[in-house]
C-alpha cells in the first residue's frame, strides 16, 4: 500500500487520486476555518509560494470533528479559506479524521506516523484540553486537533507528522530538506 493507491474528493466532489502527486512532495493537513490554529494558513501559504514551482504541494482537508470549527460545506469553507485567507492551494472535500467514518487517507498516515507527542507554543494548553477530553489520549494514534500535518517524500513515503502546535519553521525546514 502507498499514499498513491489512495482516491479522494476535491472540493467539487470530483474523485481524485493521489497518483497525480507523485514526484512531489506533499504536506497534507486537516484544518478548521474557526480554529485558534487558522492562522497557520498565513504561514503555509508563505512555505507553499516558496517551494511550489519545486514540486511541493499542500492538500488540505477540513475536519468539523474538533470543538464544531469547520461548519458548513465545503464550498463555504473553501470560499472562506480562499477570500481571508488567501489560500492558492487545493483544498478538499471535508472529511473525518477520526473514528469509524474516518477518510481511508487519514487511517494510513495515521499508521505510517504514530501521535507521538504535543511539543511546541501552545502544547500545555492544548495536552490540558485533550486531556479534559480524553484522560488517554496519548495511547493512540487518532488526530489530535485540527491542523495536524503530514509530510510526504517524493516517493511517497509518510515520513513526519506534525501536531497543531509545533512551529511551522520546523515544517519549513523539512519540506526544504526534501525538495
Amino acid at each position: 500500500m502507498s499514499i498513491y493507491d489512495f482516491e479522494v474528493k476535491d472540493g467539487e466532489g470530483n474523485t481524485v487520486s493521489l497518483s497525480e502527486y507523485k514526484d512531489k512532495v506533499l504536506l497534507i493537513v486537516n484544518s478548521a476555518t474557526k480554529c485558534g490554529f487558522t492562522p497557520q494558513y498565513t504561514e503555509l501559504n508563505e512555505i507553499y509560494a516558496e517551494f511550489n514551482e519545486q514540486g511541493f504541494e499542500i492538500l488540505d482537508f477540513p475536519c468539523n470533528q474538533f470543538g464544531n470549527q469547520a461548519p458548513g460545506e465545503t464550498a463555504e469553507i473553501k470560499e472562506v479559506c480562499r477570500n481571508k485567507w488567501l489560500v492558492p492551494y487545493t483544498i478538499f472535500d471535508k472529511i473525518d479524521v477520526n473514528g469509524e467514518n474516518a477518510d481511508p487517507l487519514f487511517e494510513y498516515l495515521k499508521n505510517e506516523q504514530p501521535f507521538k507527542d504535543i511539543t511546541g507554543k501552545g502544547a500545555t494548553k492544548l495536552k490540558l484540553v485533550l486531556k479534559a477530553m480524553d484522560r488517554h489520549y496519548k495511547d493512540n494514534n487518532d488526530i489530535k486537533w485540527n491542523f495536524t500535518k503530514f509530510l510526504v517524500d517524493r516517493e511517497g513515503n509518510v515520513v513526519r507528522r506534525f501536531e497543531p502546535t509545533e512551529d511551522l519553521d520546523d515544517v519549513k525546514k523539512a519540506v526544504q530538506d526534501l525538495i
